[in-house]
């Protein structure tokens, strides 16, 4: 039996499983099992020949932000739109084959956008070009979901699922759950908030089913099973989504009102693509820091890495401070716009 034959199996069973206190060590089980599966799936085949064409996309830019939708929900339009690169765009579908990167301007930052391949059921098992589109919305900082209005909760839902099967987490944080495997000593369980989803024997049955016998796990949450299987597992990608629907001339005034009120959600036309660019920056938490010499003047430009090591102090002017200039050590948080003159030791 091969590896989707197998998923399926699991899926079916957990389907037909009642969920409540009798089942949830059965349930807890299956579960692990579909993670362990689908983990397998998504290694890389030791047989794989030459990578696909114009998915190898170098990272560059200050931050990178990942458009994935269906085939022809528009964006290759806003790709187009957004930036100075054409990707083609046509009312039929898969007109996009390869990854298409694009650069916006914002803020004084380069912010690298990526246009991918239309995204079909069943991407995360392989189908179309699924698994190269996937591995690459996990290296972005944001994913923008583009969504056709007139059928977009079917679309999201379809998309969530399959991106939640390949170990994305959108705008979700990694649960507080402590875990360390241990080399004997058996399996130490502790809590500093009361559980009510994960027992001791149900971790126990988890982590046996990853042949760990021996762990430290503290939990400083309430979690569900499958949060305790994301932390084991320990590939999980956390990170913020915008869902962008677009077409909304298709649609009335009502339904657009009802999308726009939704959770992390923008309706589109091509005129308030400035809103959508100010959501994008709050998404992506960057700011704006100005560096400055000792006498000179303030300049803008990017500080290597090595500077950390050689760092005495800093002083820094801005409404990160209590007065202008102010000293400041390597924990101090800058805000938006401040000036810092570093002093080597």
């Amino acid at each position: 039996m091969g590896i989707l034959e197998k998923i399926a199996e699991v899926e079916k069973e957990i389907s037909r499983t009642q969920k409540n206190k009798a089942t949830e060590y059965h349930l807890g089980l299956l579960k692990a099992k579909l993670a362990k599966y689908r983990a397998q799936l998504l290694e890389p085949s030791k047989s794989a020949g030459v990578k696909g064409e114009g998915f190898d996309v170098m990272k560059s830019g200050d931050a990178r932000v990942a458009l994935i939708g269906f085939p022809s929900v528009g964006k290759s339009t806003f790709l187009s739109l957004m930036t100075s690169t054409a990707s083609e765009a046509a009312s039929y579908e898969f007109t996009t084959l390869t990854c298409i990167p694009g650069v916006i301007e914002y803020k004084g930052a380069n912010i690298q956008l990526l246009d991918l391949p239309g995204i079909i059921e069943g991407a995360a098992q392989g189908k179309g070009r699924g698994r190269q589109v996937i591995a690459v919305a996990r290296t972005a900082d944001v994913v923008i979901m583009m969504l056709d209005a007139t059928k977009g909760d079917v679309q999201r839902e379809l998309l969530e699922k399959e991106l939640e099967s390949v170990g994305i987490r959108l705008n979700r944080r990694k649960p507080n759950i402590y875990f360390k495997p241990k080399k004997g000593g058996g399996l130490s369980y502790n809590s500093t908030v009361p559980l009510t989803q994960c027992s001791e024997k149900l971790v126990q049955l988890i982590l046996h089913e990853y042949k760990i016998f021996n762990a430290e796990v503290l939990f400083r949450e309430d979690c569900s099973p499958d949060e305790f299987i994301d932390v084991l597992v320990g590939n999980r990608v956390y990170m913020p989504c915008l869902y962008v629907y677009n077409k909304v001339d298709q649609i009335s005034i009502e339904e657009v009102d009802r999308l726009a009120r939704q959770p992390n959600s923008v309706v589109i036309r091509s005129l308030n693509l400035d809103y959508l660019l100010e959501m994008l920056w709050e998404y992506l938490a960057l700011i704006c820091i100005y560096t400055k010499k000792r006498g000179g003047t303030v300049k803008c430009h990017r500080i290597h890495r090595t500077l950390a090591s050689q760092f005495k102090y800093a002083l820094v002017w801005g409404t990160s401070t209590k007065y202008s200039p102010q000293r400041v050590g390597l924990t101090h948080i800058m805000e938006h716009e401040d000036v810092i003159q570093i002093v080597k030791k």
